[in-house]
């Protein structure tokens, strides 16, 4: 469940992130950079940042 919500949080965020760069500012690109830099390390090391926050929200795997 937790792997699930953190591919689903990460796409949300890089639509987001296309979406506000189309409509308000380019600069929002660097989200959807941040989000794609943090899956492909989370591919070499499996350690997730996201995981360990919805972790401390006690949100079950």
């Amino acid at each position: 469940m937790k792997n699930r919500m953190v591919r689903g949080i990460a796409g949300t965020f890089i639509i987001t992130s296309l979406l506000l760069a189309h409509f308000v500012n380019e600069n929002w690109l660097w989200l959807a950079a941040f989000v794609g830099v943090n899956l492909l390390q989370n591919a070499f090391t499996k350690w997730c940042l996201l995981e360990d926050i919805l972790s401390k929200f006690n949100v079950k795997n």
